[in-house]
């Protein structure tokens, strides 16, 4: 893992981000606002970067907001922005790749960390962890579409990593078990983990059949 870095602006949310997954965000309260007006400033749109952690114990607006967050996060890219008449902004952000937050320093106009690096492992998957974790989500998907909508359209990866991503990214899960996904020390470790948790989705949804495990209440979040 690699030493300390500078500051990353921070911008805590009550959800897990996963790199690969474009996040839209309504941003209105003053400090984060604040953050978006410091990252516009910045020329080169490939630096245009901030952070995200879950919080694990309070919300995201107010004078008290967080009171715990997670350690482990998700660098983003800021994409597109269009500014709002009252000033906030609405913006869709891409995460990047994954960070651990240090420290956080909340004294500025708007939250910023001090984090570190906490790339993937290269190494390589079997092939029998990657089948099983796609025909898994396939008898998830066809169930789920019984009762709603297809959940993801489009063809899954073939590349483990990208698929690890996007299976936890769908998985409809608590915030504890999606950040355990995101926290996975490896592709493969993430693949075997989504794919137990389908397979109990799949046994909630086979025991209340009218009441698909998808519409039970899970964690909703607000961007800020």
């Amino acid at each position: 893992m690699s030493d300390p870095q500078p500051t990353l602006p921070m911008f805590p949310l009550n959800t897990v981000i996963f790199p690969g997954v474009q996040v839209p965000l309504h941003v209105f309260e003053d400090r984060y606002r604040a953050l978006v007006h410091h990252l516009l400033r910045e020329p080169d749109p490939e630096q245009r970067v901030f952070g995200s952690v879950a919080i694990r114990d309070g919300y995201e607006v107010g004078d008290h907001g967080a009171q715990s967050l997670y350690r482990v996060g998700c660098r983003l890219q800021l994409g597109e922005v269009e500014s709002r008449p009252d000033g906030s902004f609405d913006i869709v952000a891409v995460g990047r790749d994954r960070i651990r937050l240090d420290e956080l320093e909340t004294s500025g106009e708007f939250p910023a960390g001090h984090v570190s690096d906490f790339p993937e492992p290269e190494a390589p998957v079997d092939s029998e962890i990657v089948d099983r974790a796609r025909a898994v989500f396939t008898a998830y998907r066809a169930r789920v579409s019984e009762f709603r909508g297809d959940p993801f359209a489009g063809r899954l990866p073939r590349d483990p990593l990208y698929l690890s991503w996007t299976l936890a990214a769908l998985a409809p899960l608590p915030m504890a078990e999606r950040q355990s996904l995101l926290e996975a020390e490896d592709p493969a470790e993430r693949l075997v983990l989504v794919t137990d948790l389908l397979r109990a989705e799949l046994r909630a949804m086979n025991a209340i059949p009218s009441l698909p495990a998808t519409e039970v209440a899970r964690n909703r979040w607000s961007p800020n």
